[in-house]
């Protein structure tokens, strides 16, 4: 009964147990205890984060599961390491370099989600912030991302050249995964989404600020600050600019496969081949377009920020946050860099700087001053001509007459630029690339040293019509204006400041017109700086060498060329040949520039091509160690034309130079120098008469006696040239015509012609004047002024004879002797007696004597001299 009632007990407890169990567990279940959230705080000053999915990773069981074990089976998820895993895997897909399972769309909307979570903090994203926690403390402290979400990270990209290394890469990083997918720009993703979805919606991703870029116009402001902001921070990395990148793969494999993204790197090496054959069309496009906008704002020049910050502050006294706020201070302070250029103590600086000239001498776009005062003109000239290749502004300057005083001057001030340096003339170092390599290769860049070495080639048969055509172009262009000859403007800096302060106009834009230019030719004996007188030499080379070269000649003689000398090629003196060769028909205008400048080259003979090369064995021989210039070269030929063995091809040269000596006193550099206050004195008139005709010259010897001392000794040499070296019909001499055809010899002559033989008239002559022989008034003063100076009082009776009535009137008077020897009323002098007698044997004997010694004294008997025959004289 007990053990019946026992198991009634336990039977009903177990069923109350079995009733009760289900209805506990609904009323009051157990409690599974969560984890709280990990928070990172690597950063204090950022603020501290919740890590996505509780270790900063995306999951690995959700939606990426099975990529996760395909792809990334041996990596631990957390602080982005699967993430990292599942994007390169995601990169080789798209790039085509997968084979079998690809990541599913949900993995990769999944893979978004937290990289879109982890870019608005950056204690995040853990290895970002353990790489960067010292740059932050150093550089972005004030950043917080509580108060203003992806603060931190902008701040690390601002400061990206000043970062550690292991901080720059994981910066990078975060750049690289934005340029795939703007989204994971926090900052750009929140200003521009709602942009995107309403401009550029169905795209692929990435393409997104493609898209905005081209719609630009159209894009809110925010929208475009932050566009702005990543172009600047990504500017410096070829590989964080995907059209760039994607355009320019195949070039920087060929071009650039040893160079090392970053710093701008890569996209320089570009840029340095863009204009070879095999560049691709879509590349340079591009990456022309990227070089405009950073020429456009200098926020994007990020290799110039970068290399030139510190001379940027100690050479032209400014920073980098004060051009970025002010516009005018910008450009000026890249003026102060450019015109600075040699004295930048960072050497990339200066070679940032130098790509930056190159660059702006390759496209109009690429120089902001330019492309914007030429806009109007650009489209009004060369609307058709295509960018780049200089092909704009070579457009402009073929239309420099006819372009707008703004354009016109900043097309002036870009060509003053670019005349230093053979890489800022790209359409000449283009055109001579062979040259340069060939003829230049060992001398250096800069200060024109180039363009020099072309010029003096500019004669060797080697060179190509090609660069030939560009050089003299250039040659002619420098003529215009002393500004645009760098090594001349630089050498003569001091020198036109003092000898020419007012030949130049001011006004910009306008050229001198080779004012300075002649100014230094009129003074160059007084250019006391050994560089500027090479520098004005050499441009007198120009000059001799193409009449284009002188620009105020080539103006005068316009229509004379076209007339006479059209079919001329310019070059090699040719053309002014042509025009001395027509000199009877020429404008008076003409005429006269033409004169002076063969005036000109008679000072040195190294502007006689001809004469130079055809007395290039005499001047070793006999002018060895005279110094070029002033003639000097010139006359010891011409003392030692009577040697033996001095060419007649030389000598021809020399006698056409004597003769054009006597018809013009400006091709005398002994009387042009020395006379000159004398010929604007006394003989005005006759300057304006020159042909030829020694009216000058004439004038001189009309008013000898008042000249000064230094001009009549060199108006005496060259009237004694000229009645040595006597022609029948010589403008100078032809006063004595008729008393050499009746009072010297038919034995003076020549026995094949009429000529005289050097010296004959000149003793002749001399010798009648001595006996008392009649001549022509004119001609008599011709003789006069040709005679030596103590010889030439002798023949002043007048003045002689009443010195010394006067002086034996002293000595009478002193002795106290009157009326015995003189008589001071009627000029007379009286003697009687043995006096008388004495002084006439005394007046025989010094009248013999001294004839005989005047005599010698004019015809230089005393002297050894050296006799010159001219071919054609014997």
């Amino acid at each position: 009964m007990r053990a019946t009632l026992l198991a009634l007990v336990l039977g009903a407890h177990l069923i109350l147990a079995s009733a009760d169990g289900p209805v506990a567990a609904a009323t009051a279940p157990v409690k599974k205890e969560v984890a709280p959230p990990k928070i990172s705080n690597i950063i204090p000053s950022a603020g501290s984060a919740e890590l996505y999915n509780g270790n900063g990773d995306v999951s690995a069981t959700g939606d990426c599961a099975g990529d996760a074990k395909a792809a990334c089976k041996d990596v631990i998820a957390g602080e982005g390491r699967l993430a990292n895993c599942l994007t390169k895997r995601i990169r080789a897909q798209r790039q085509g370099n997968v084979v079998g399972r690809k990541v599913v769309d949900k993995c990769v909307e999944a893979l978004a989600a937290f990289k879109i979570d982890r870019s608005k903090k950056i204690n995040k994203d853990v290895p970002l912030a353990k790489a960067c926690k010292d740059d932050v403390d150093k550089l972005c402290k004030g950043a917080n991302d509580d108060k203003a979400p992806g603060s931190v990270v902008s701040c690390l990209m601002d400061e990206k050249p000043k970062l550690t290394a292991g901080c720059s890469a994981e910066v990078f990083r975060t750049q690289q995964e934005v340029a795939e997918d703007y989204r994971f720009d926090y900052k750009l993703f929140t200003a521009c989404k709602d942009d995107v979805r309403n401009l550029c919606k169905d795209l692929e991703q990435g393409e997104e600020l493609e898209c905005l870029a081209e719609k630009r116009i159209h894009v809110s402001w925010e929208c475009q600050n932050q566009m702005f902001r990543n172009e600047k921070e990504t500017s410096d990395d070829i590989r964080l600019s995907t059209r760039l990148f994607k355009k320019c793969l195949t070039d920087q494999q060929k071009f650039c496969s040893d160079v090392e993204p970053g710093h701008m790197r890569v996209q320089e090496c570009l840029e340095d081949n863009i204009e070879e054959a095999d560049f691709s069309a879509d590349c340079k496009t591009e990456l022309e377009d990227v070089i405009a906008k950073r020429v456009a704002d200098f926020r994007l020049d990020a290799a110039l920020r970068e290399a030139c910050e510190s001379d940027l502050k100690d050479t032209c006294g400014t920073t980098l946050k004060e051009m970025d706020e002010d516009d005018n201070l910008k450009k000026s302070a890249l003026n102060c860099l450019q015109s600075l250029r040699e004295e930048l103590k960072n050497d990339k600086c200066k070679a940032e700087i130098h790509r930056r000239l190159a660059r702006a001498a390759r496209d109009i776009r690429f120089d902001e001053v330019l492309a914007s005062a030429c806009m109007d003109d650009r489209n009004r000239f060369c609307s058709e001509v295509q960018p780049g290749s200089a092909r704009v502004i070579r457009c402009l300057q073929d239309n420099r007459n006819s372009l707008d005083q703004k354009c016109a001057a900043a097309l002036f001030d870009h060509e003053v630029k670019m005349a230093e340096d053979i890489d800022f003339k790209f359409p000449m170092k283009r055109a001579c690339a062979w040259e340069i390599s060939s003829f230049c290769k060992d001398v250096p860049h800069g200060h024109a040293r180039i363009v020099r070495c072309l010029e003096d080639q500019i004669d060797n048969t080697d060179m190509s019509k090609e660069c030939k055509d560009e050089v003299m172009k250039d040659m002619n262009r420098m003529a215009q204006d002393y500004r645009l000859n760098w090594r001349l403007n630089h050498a003569c800096e001091a020198e036109i400041q003092k000898l020419c302060p007012n030949a130049c106009s001011n006004t910009p834009g306008v050229t001198c017109g080779g004012l300075v230019l002649q100014c230094l030719q009129d003074k160059q004996d007084n250019i006391t700086n050994a560089a500027c007188q090479d520098e004005v030499f050499y441009y007198e080379l120009m000059e001799v060498t193409d009449f284009r070269n002188d620009v105020i000649l080539a103006e005068a003689c316009r229509n004379d060329v076209e007339s006479y000398c059209k079919d001329v090629e310019p070059g090699e003196g040719r053309v002014h040949q042509c025009l001395r060769y027509n000199k009877e028909k020429l404008s008076e205008q003409c005429r006269n520039e033409e004169m002076k400048l063969a005036a000109l080259e008679y000072r040195d003979i190294r502007l006689r091509p001809k004469l130079n090369k055809l007395c290039s064995e005499e001047k070793a021989v006999y002018c060895k160690d005279v110094k070029p210039g002033k003639a000097r070269v010139i006359k010891c030929l011409m003392e030692n034309m009577a040697q033996p063995n001095f060419g007649e091809e030389c000598k021809e040269e020399l006698q056409k130079r004597e003769d054009m000596m006597k018809s013009d006193y400006r091709y005398d550099i002994g009387v042009f120098t020395n006379c000159e206050t004398d010929v604007d004195t006394y003989c005005k008139e006759a300057k304006t008469k020159l042909r030829g005709n020694a009216t000058v010259l004439k004038c001189l010897v009309d008013n000898f006696k008042s000249l000064a001392e230094q001009c009549q000794t060199e108006m005496s040499r060259a009237v004694r040239l000229a009645l040595w070296d006597y022609k029948p019909g010589a403008a100078l001499t032809t006063a004595c015509d008729a008393d050499v055809e009746s009072q010297c010899p038919r034995g003076s002559r020549s026995r094949s012609s009429a000529v005289f033989t050097i010296g004959a008239v000149g003793r002749c002559l001399s010798k009648s004047l001595v006996e008392g022989k009649r001549l022509d008034n004119k001609c008599r003063a011709l003789v006069l002024v040709a005679a030596p100076k103590d010889a030439r009082v002798y023949f002043d009776h007048p003045e002689s004879t009443s010195a010394l009535i006067q002086k034996i009137a002293q000595v009478q008077q002193a002795a106290g002797l009157e009326s015995v020897l003189v008589d001071t009323d009627s000029s007379t002098v009286t003697v009687t007696g043995w006096v008388a007698l004495a002084c006439i044997i005394s007046l025989i004997i010094v009248f013999i004597g001294g004839a005989v010694m005047l005599y010698k004294r004019l015809v230089g008997a005393e002297k050894p001299h050296t006799l010159h025959i001219k071919s054609g004289d014997a």
